[in-house]
């Protein structure tokens, strides 16, 4: 036979009204360290240096403001506009980064080689530098490479 388990002798609703009761006779912990704040701020505050702050109109003098005066502007380096690979005659493949001031360049023999930095004199002129030269522009569907030596041959993008 079975026996029976004794009941308990509150129920759960019972013990929660109680423990409720009990919570708000007692501050929690929040309430304390709420109501301890304020006096830990007056302590700190109380240890800071209480001697008077001058403040003086005009600052240190800069000693290189004629010279920043006198330097011609700087002028920032340019930025990429166009990243493109050419596919040349001979069945090699270059890849150009066209910069946005229209007279550099930098040209990789293979993807991830070294470039090599090519500039013209002005917009619209060949760019060339470490002996290789490129005529055209980024939107061009076109441009003719030449290499070291060697003769030039067209590159389509």
């Amino acid at each position: 036979m079975r026996q029976a388990v004794p009941h308990r002798t509150k129920s759960w609703a019972a013990w929660l009204d109680e423990r409720g009761r009990h919570a708000a006779e007692t501050p929690s912990m929040h309430q304390t360290l709420l109501r301890a704040l304020p006096l830990v701020a007056l302590v700190a505050l109380a240890a800071c240096d209480n001697k008077p702050t001058t403040i003086v109109g005009g600052g240190p003098t800069d000693t290189t403001a004629e010279q920043i005066k006198a330097a011609p502007p700087v002028k920032l380096p340019p930025a990429l506009l166009a990243s493109k690979s050419y596919r040349c005659k001979d069945n090699s493949i270059v890849y150009v980064d066209w910069f946005n001031d229209n007279t550099t360049a930098n040209l990789k023999l293979k993807k991830d080689g070294e470039p090599h930095h090519l500039a013209a004199e002005a917009a619209g002129q060949p760019l060339s530098g470490d002996g290789y030269q490129l005529t055209g522009t980024p939107t061009a569907a076109q441009v003719t490479f030449t290499k070291p030596g060697g003769g030039g041959q067209a590159c389509d993008a």
